[in-house]
């Protein structure tokens, strides 16, 4: 499996799904971003990390860190490995004594342990392809920006005018790029429907 070392770029609120958050990753030596929905008290879980806050008592992460070190163990990696069904998955890779044992988590929860531990965070490269974006370049002066908001109007309205399937494809995941650099999730999440029932035809 090919994989890229990741970082966190931030976790913000997302409203339209009811009080969850969204977990931006970057690639370490690209451009490339990968959103990721995690709960409540996972993000508080990260952001107490990324704070530098220390509790009074071990949080649920921080007993798991150190049950691992009481062990004698390590943690190598956090792997982001699949995407499946619109949910990610991911696996968190511990040395025992010279052997690497691959444990099942979810993201959110291997993210907030390698924070702690001090370990690398990587995403498969098909995860970055399919669910990932690269921010636009800063909007050309030059280009009058009403006649593109009107082009996106009258394609919007009228999809079938699209000359063919992949066309279509490449112009929805243009418009869910955009819907997640404005954080706009809920519209994303349509757009992303629209895309799995469009990739599902044959």
């Amino acid at each position: 499996m090919n994989k890229v070392e990741c970082e966190i770029m931030g976790i913000s609120a997302n409203p339209a799904t009811g009080g969850a958050f969204a977990l931006l990753l970057k690639e370490v030596d690209g451009n490339r971003r990968l959103p990721i929905i995690i709960g409540q008290p996972e993000a508080n879980a990260i952001a107490i990390q990324i704070e530098g806050y220390k509790p009074p008592r071990p949080l649920t992460h921080d007993l798991l860190k150190n049950v691992i070190d009481n062990l004698g163990a390590t943690v190598v990696e956090v792997v982001i490995t699949e995407l499946r069904d619109n949910t990610f998955y991911a696996k968190v890779l511990v040395d025992v004594s010279s052997l690497t044992n691959e444990i099942d988590a979810r993201p959110s929860d291997a993210i907030a342990l390698a924070l702690r531990a001090n370990a690398p965070i990587f995403v498969s490269d098909l995860v970055l392809e399919i669910a990932g974006f690269t921010p636009s370049k800063e909007a050309d002066p030059f280009v009058d920006e009403n006649l593109l908001d009107e082009k996106e109007e009258k394609e919007q309205k009228d999809p079938e005018g699209f000359k063919t399937k992949e066309s279509k494809i490449a112009k929805l995941q243009n418009l869910l790029r955009e819907a997640l650099e404005n954080e706009d999730y809920e519209r994303a999440a349509n757009l992303r429907d629209e895309i799995k029932k469009l990739t599902d035809i044959n």
